[in-house]
């Protein structure tokens, strides 16, 4: 005999949160995630709303258990590295301390498709509910995913196209010139209510004092513990300085007033990864943009010195011997016999203790040999002493030589080198915008404009470097004129 079959459907009992004992019907514990992307006013404002809304928002559902509000401020969301409350978040459900997740909208949880499917499914697995208020997707429902997969790639696309967008923006104010910099970490200068670079006094003090101890010798270590040695603190307001932080503060053409913009650029939108501009985007040299610390000619002496402790000094033996500034000598006396460099060293004769001055083909493996005599420093400062005198007593007729070396050096300065580069540079702007505008090609021109512009940097460096030279020429002229006594004792 045939039976009927009886088919009679059990529903499915919804599930939301960690699973608990069964004789418990607990509240389902509610938390809300905030975010907002910048630190505008306006931003700041909707950011304190977020806040307040989910906050009562949950408290007043008699069913739901508070179990937090976790905010972010003026943090991007394509990326979930730096979030540090969403994280936190994230550590809470996993925990089993959070049933259930409200946000704003997807933009708001992420605008990047990967990681908001990858936490989503990581919540979903905890039984974990997230619930966009905007969209109305509630993660744990059948089509939650299928929505949430189209919304959260729209979300990236617009977050893209928003990322263009301020690009564009900063283009814009980069060709008129407007200077963005984060001063939080410059030393020097800080901003004003128009946004506009001011100089800090006492900060520039310490900027002026890096530029002047280079240029009288000092090597960028002793720079650098000279300002550790008196406590000053670096522009991020660290204790510790580095020679890196050094070199960057006496190569950056902001202390003269000027701004290169865009020497960074975002390579990738959602990673925020930037790096070198080696000219694959275009960058905006604007000169006096702000009030300089540091005048033009000094600035412009301090790179050809940066240039030349560069290079060092070729020993005859072919060695690179790196600048030194550690002794008065160091680097200005050399062999007779084998031309090479003379280095101090403290000896220990037989127990007897000098610092003496050496030949370094005595001191190391140069391929050359040498006799010269190893000579006392108390004896070179005899010879220093000896020397300034003897320059002293025959003052009339150096001074006949060193007035002339003085005017040699003015007239072979060229003032109308930079002003003939800056004139074709100008044109040359004009037929690259042309170009550009019109979809030409214009890597002729840009070429033309990387080689005016390094031609420009060597005639002024050239420039600068002749002041230098007459400048110490007018110290030595005064030195002398003022000294009126012989020297009785050498003295550092």
């Amino acid at each position: 005999m045939a039976v009927n079959k009886n088919v009679m459907i059990i529903p499915a009992i919804k599930r939301m949160g960690n699973n608990r004992k069964e004789d418990e019907t607990p509240k389902l514990r509610v938390a809300a995630y905030c975010r907002v992307s910048t630190d505008s006013d306006e931003q700041a404002s909707s950011y304190e709303v977020q806040i307040e809304h989910y906050t009562e928002f949950i408290k007043k559902n008699s069913e739901w258990e508070f179990a937090g509000i976790f905010a972010d401020d003026g943090i991007s969301g394509t990326n979930t590295k730096n979030r540090d409350e969403f994280n936190r978040m994230i550590d809470e459900c996993m925990a089993g301390k959070i049933d259930m997740v409200i946000t704003k909208s997807i933009s708001r949880f992420a605008r990047n498709t990967l990681d908001c499917l990858q936490y989503i499914r990581k919540l979903k697995d905890k039984n974990v509910a997230v619930y966009f208020e905007k969209e109305n997707i509630n993660t744990l429902d059948a089509k939650g995913e299928i929505m949430l997969t189209i919304m959260a790639s729209l979300a990236q696309q617009e977050s893209q196209s928003l990322s263009q967008n301020v690009k564009l923006g900063y283009q814009y104010r980069y060709q008129q010139g407007e200077v963005m910099v984060n001063c939080s970490r410059f030393l020097g200068y800080t901003k004003d209510e128009n946004k506009r670079l001011v100089i800090v006094p006492e900060e520039a003090e310490i900027v002026k004092r890096i530029y002047r101890e280079y240029l009288e010798g000092s090597s960028m270590d002793k720079i650098k513990k000279g300002l550790e040695a008196d406590g000053i603190l670096t522009g991020a307001g660290k204790k510790r300085w580095h020679t890196s932080t050094i070199r960057k503060i006496l190569s950056n053409e902001k202390y003269i007033g000027d701004a290169l913009l865009q020497k960074t650029y975002t390579v990738d939108f959602l990673t925020k990864k930037r790096v070198v501009n080696n000219g694959i985007v275009p960058q905006y040299y604007v000169e006096n943009s702000h009030e300089a610390i540091i005048p033009r000619e000094i600035f412009m002496q301090v790179q050809e010195e940066l240039v030349r402790r560069s290079r060092g000094h070729i020993s005859t033996s072919g060695k690179k011997r790196n600048f030194s500034s550690n002794h008065v000598f160091s680097q200005i006396i050399f062999c007779g016999e084998c031309g090479e460099i003379y280095r101090r060293v403290h000896w220990n004769n037989r127990g007897k203790k000098s610092i003496v001055w050496r030949c370094v083909s005595r001191l190391e493996n140069t391929g050359l040999t040498c006799h010269s005599r190893t000579v006392l420093e108390d004896m070179i400062g005899l010879a220093t002493a000896e020397a300034i005198n003897k320059l002293i007593g025959q003052k009339d007729g150096f001074l006949t030589i060193l007035k002339e070396n003085i005017e040699t050096v003015i007239s072979e300065t060229d003032n109308n080198i930079v002003s003939e580069i800056d004139k074709k540079l100008e044109e040359l702007q004009k037929d690259l915008l042309r170009l550009a505008n019109s979809k030409e090609d214009y890597n002729d021109i840009a070429d033309e404009i990387y080689r005016l512009r390094e031609e420009r940097h060597k005639a002024l460096a050239e420039e600068a470097g002749k002041k230098g030279s007459k400048q110490r020429l007018e110290d030595m002229e005064k030195f002398l004129n003022e000294q009126s006594t012989l020297l009785d004792e050498y003295d550092e």
